[in-house]
């Protein structure tokens, strides 16, 4: 692959930071790097492969020269800053919500829909983390014999809402141990040794923001747009990485060793399924894995074409900068059109 310049945007947030450390850790050829945030970020350094690169202040003209520009400053700055990108010749890898659904834009998971890539108009959508660590854990099975149903319960990490939601998670452990009052500003409720509904707007059908984007995400994704799909999305008082609970209802009877075998081929998984040991997937575990870890594969005993599993995967990771990252590295491999 030829040197390509590169701009982050939010790059001093949790998932720019990690995009940084993916680039190093993939090797990916990069010339120029240009780190972009707001203005209280400029001036800050930022390493990379061992050398300081300053922040420098977001713009509509910052992204001349840029090949592709990695955003991951939320759907407001996508928006604005977007268009400026395209204009200046850059592919945008978006990891906001922005442009998940718009119909122009491809929303993609390397192992599940690379192909949509060659249809980019300039702009390709990261998926929300929830959504593609479990697009990429069912995949596979849904290839093989289909998948007629899904029933997913999400045990989400504070990683999901940021680095403030991180230290958040932290103080309050400190504050419980020390007998001190615990405090909350990030999230609505305390989250140290507590669990409640994922923090965003409840909408008139009744799931969450969190939820009604895995069904809508899932379904585009799959290019299943009748896809039953029930989730139910929870935050859980762990650091790093989110851990799911899947019931699959198939088009066809499938064994667990059969899916087993099928997931032990597939790209970006790994099997983590030890009954004698009592060792399944655990969101410690999968924290800095680029892989999805997958495990507890059973029948499901209340239907004859049923399948559960549970799985965790690292959110900043595969969900956010390392799938990012997957995009990028397909760019180059694919015959891509733009329009």
């Amino acid at each position: 692959m030829q040197a390509k310049n590169i701009a982050v945007v939010g790059a001093t947030g949790a998932v720019g930071e990690e995009i940084l450390r993916v680039l190093e850790r993939r090797n990916f050829p990069v010339g120029k790097l240009k780190l972009l945030a707001s203005e209280r970020s400029v001036g800050k350094t930022l390493d990379f492969k061992g050398k300081p690169v300053p922040v420098e202040l977001l713009a509509a003209g910052a992204f001349k020269g840029t090949d592709i520009a990695f955003f991951s400053a939320g759907a407001t700055r996508s928006r604005e800053f977007v268009p400026a990108a395209k204009a200046a010749g850059a592919v945008v890898v978006d990891n906001s919500s922005a442009f998940r659904m718009d119909p122009n834009t491809p929303l993609v998971v390397p192992e599940v829909n690379p192909g949509d890539l060659r249809r980019h108009k300039g702009v390709i959508a990261n998926p929300n983390c929830t959504a593609a660590i479990l697009a990429t854990a069912v995949w596979p099975i849904h290839q093989a014999v289909g998948i007629r149903k899904i029933v997913v319960s999400t045990y989400q990490s504070a990683s999901g809402a940021g680095a403030a939601a991180m230290r958040e998670l932290e103080d309050q452990v400190r504050q419980y141990a020390e007998g001190k009052p615990v405090t909350h500003t990030v999230f609505p409720h305390q989250i140290a040794f507590n669990l409640f509904s994922h923090n965003t707007k409840v909408a008139e059908n009744g799931y969450n923001e969190e939820e009604n984007k895995v069904i809508e995400e899932m379904r585009k994704m799959f290019h299943a747009p009748d896809l039953p799909i029930l989730p139910t999305c929870i935050r859980v008082p762990v650091l790093r990485a989110h851990s799911e609970s899947v019931a699959l209802e198939l088009e066809a009877p499938m064994s667990p060793e059969e899916a087993r075998e099928i997931l032990r081929r597939a790209p970006g998984i790994k099997i983590v399924d030890d009954p004698v040991a009592n060792h399944f997937p655990m969101p410690l575990e999968a924290s800095g894995d680029l892989d999805v870890h997958v495990g507890r594969i059973r029948r499901d005993l209340t239907n004859p074409n049923g399948l559960a599993l549970f799985v965790a995967g690292d959110q900043l990771l595969k969900g956010a900068a390392w799938n990012a990252v997957q995009i990028a590295e397909e760019l180059a491999k694919l015959p891509v059109e733009v329009a």
